[in-house]
């Protein structure tokens, strides 16, 4: 079996003077590249929204227009480019999509299987909402899941709804660790 890093959103808009900017957002970089370069598999989540996506504020939703598809907003941020990704899953992709969750409306648990993982690491963005989302539905497809801490940030519109993310995936079966953690219990194996 294999075990699968699991980008999530790590998108030019959810970082750096983005439209939705994830403060800290950038800071992932590192941990992400020196997981991706240890792990079997790397697959990555984008939010790859039409211009009229019901979440944007000008349709009436919670959040300033982001991650319009085929717009350098929506492309991923330049430390993903010394990434080898193997697969990439767009959400969001329908007007009315949510797409919080990499696995809505998407075939990632199918590709997760045809490449048979069975443990999923879980970084991006943001903690609170898409890490979450994606996290949780990777325990009910029943995977592995283990969430690194260290390689996740949060947007907090409400301050403490990462520590509240983090421990709904921790209830719905995940585990959390850092990258140095994590990277060190492959090196041992």
């Amino acid at each position: 079996m294999a075990k699968a890093l699991l980008i999530i959103d790590f998108q030019n808009d959810f970082t750096s003077d983005g439209a939705l900017e994830v403060p800290g957002g950038d800071e992932i970089a590192e941990p992400v590249k020196r997981l991706a370069d240890q792990l079997d598999l790397v697959f990555a989540t984008r939010d790859w929204h039409p211009p009229d996506h019901a979440s944007f504020e000008t349709q009436g939703g919670p959040w300033p227009v982001h991650c319009v598809r085929d717009t350098h907003g929506a492309a991923f941020h330049p430390a993903m480019a010394e990434v080898d990704v193997d697969a990439v899953v767009d959400v969001g992709r329908e007007r009315g999509d949510e797409g919080y969750s990499g696995f809505e409306k998407s075939d990632l648990a199918q590709i997760l299987r045809d490449h048979d993982v069975d443990e999923v690491y879980v970084c991006g963005l943001a903690t609170d909402y898409c890490v979450r989302a994606s996290a949780i539905d990777a325990c009910r497809e029943g995977f592995e899941v283990t969430v690194v801490v260290d390689a996740i940030r949060g947007v907090e519109v409400t301050e403490g709804d990462s520590e509240r993310a983090l421990a709904e995936m921790r209830e719905a079966g995940a585990r959390t660790a850092t990258s140095d953690e994590l990277l060190a219990s492959t090196e041992a194996r």
